[in-house]
């Protein structure tokens, strides 16, 4: 046991909870900036989302706010894209021995991405609730789904970040759900993501199980504690700073 990752599993977990802004966003960066070699920090970094997501999944499911099928057509994209580039990475890592290098450019422009989204989904949320692309029935957007699916996917394989901001912007913008459903639908997609992913980066060696359950001791106190202050404290502030802090660790590692 780490008492530093367990407090740093807290706050993060503490973070999640207020702000609902991405975990993984936080975590594996701040384990990179810590020193910790950038494939390991990103199949940890699966694996634990897998495990802390599964609860909300089970969660959102007994309360009927999962759009199967929408969570279908984004798997059929993003879990082989994800495999994909797990698969890729270890490749480059085999023969140029570059892994690490690539792993911190893709993931500092993906955080960049990240906190472009969680401003948008902060200040813009209103005016994306509602346009011309929710009117069109699922079944008529099932390609452009799984397409969309299959481009997210590959990023989060290859840095584990953007399984909730990227997804849950897309899903804002293009389909008609409740609020309810769009967070159920987000998190039970995510599952199903991370966990591929990180069995891949797992089946490689690519996962410290003993650091995945310090950051879990830590962040599942953290954010029940943060979710219990989320409705006394304004969102809109902490999102921002949030956002702001992400991009500023993207620009970092680039």
């Amino acid at each position: 046991m780490s008492i530093g990752i367990i407090i740093m599993g807290l706050l993060i977990g503490f973070m999640v909870g207020l702000t609902g802004v991405g975990g993984a966003a936080m975590l594996t960066p701040i384990l990179i900036l810590l020193g910790i070699n950038p494939s390991i920090a990103v199949g940890t970094d699966l694996f634990y989302n897998s495990i802390t997501k599964l609860f909300g999944s089970i969660q959102h499911y007994r309360q009927k706010t999962i759009d199967l099928k929408l969570v279908k057509y984004l798997a059929i994209g993003s879990i082989p894209s994800a495999i994909f580039a797990v698969g890729m990475l270890h490749l480059f890592d085999t023969y140029f021995h570059n892994q690490e290098q690539i792993i911190k450019h893709a993931l500092g422009y993906v955080l960049i991405l990240v906190a472009i989204a969680t401003l948008i989904k902060t200040f813009m949320k209103k005016k994306m609730e509602w346009n011309r692309w929710q009117l069109i029935p699922l079944k008529e957007k099932r390609m452009l789904t799984i397409t969309i699916g299959a481009i997210l996917g590959f990023m989060v394989g290859m840095t584990s970040i953007g399984s909730g901001s990227l997804f849950a912007l897309v899903m804002l913008y293009l389909y008609r759900m409740s609020p309810s459903q769009l967070v159920g639908t987000d998190i039970a997609h995510a599952f199903l993501l991370v966990t591929a992913a990180g069995l891949m980066h797992a089946g490689i060696g690519n996962v410290d199980y003993l650091l995945t359950i310090n950051l879990l001791l830590g962040s599942i106190p953290g954010v029940l504690f943060g979710s219990t202050l989320s409705s006394k404290l304004p969102a809109k502030p902490l999102r921002t700073v949030m956002a702001l802090m992400i991009l500023f660790s993207g620009i970092k590692l680039i």
